[in-house]
């Protein structure tokens, strides 16, 4: 019972914050070589710590779910970086005033946003080959963002966020 809450839960955060997700890949890139992973030490997220935290537990999560497992000699290093942007305000209403005369006209308008500033939040995943190719398969997600949301809403955003990237990972190459 307590899963499918948790599904519904999930399913109803994504349905209300659209994710938009890139991915891009090095051609030719032999995902299958690829077992373990880490992060980088100094690893700089642009996320707040307890966001950083709630964001590697879901990441290992879903990455052991796809069999890889995280080592101290990894075959990749994950790096992570984030920023915020306050989202372009669609809802205005417009006020005018203007006039006509022999020749002589004149207006003014103002647009007034309506309801409140969204802010959106643009992750991005590198998986990073030291020992070969490099910088293999990248991920950029971007969605809105509730800085003043509860701890367990941010996750649920968080888990669906992970989960979508991780749907493109490993990319079928054609």
């Amino acid at each position: 019972m307590k899963a499918i809450k948790v599904l519904l839960f999930t399913f109803l955060i994504t349905s209300c914050a659209p994710i938009y997700l890139t991915t891009d890949f090095e051609k030719g890139t032999d995902f299958s070589k690829y077992k373990t992973y880490n992060y980088y030490s100094d690893i700089e997220t642009g996320l707040s710590e307890l966001d950083a935290k709630r964001l590697f537990d879901v990441l290992d999560t879903q990455l052991q779910l796809q069999g890889l497992s995280i080592s101290e000699t990894p075959d990749f290093f994950i790096n992570i970086q984030s920023k915020e942007y306050p989202a372009e305000q669609n809802s205005t209403v417009g006020i005018g005033i203007g006039g006509t005369g022999r020749n002589i006209g004149g207006g003014v308008s103002i647009g007034i946003p309506i309801g409140t500033a969204k802010v959106t939040r643009e992750i991005i995943f590198d998986f990073i080959d030291e020992n070969g190719i490099g910088l293999f398969w990248q991920a950029t997600s971007e969605s809105t963002y509730q800085p003043n949301a509860s701890p367990e809403k941010r996750e649920a955003s968080l888990q669906a966020l992970v989960e979508k990237v991780f749907n493109k990972y490993p990319p079928q190459q054609k």
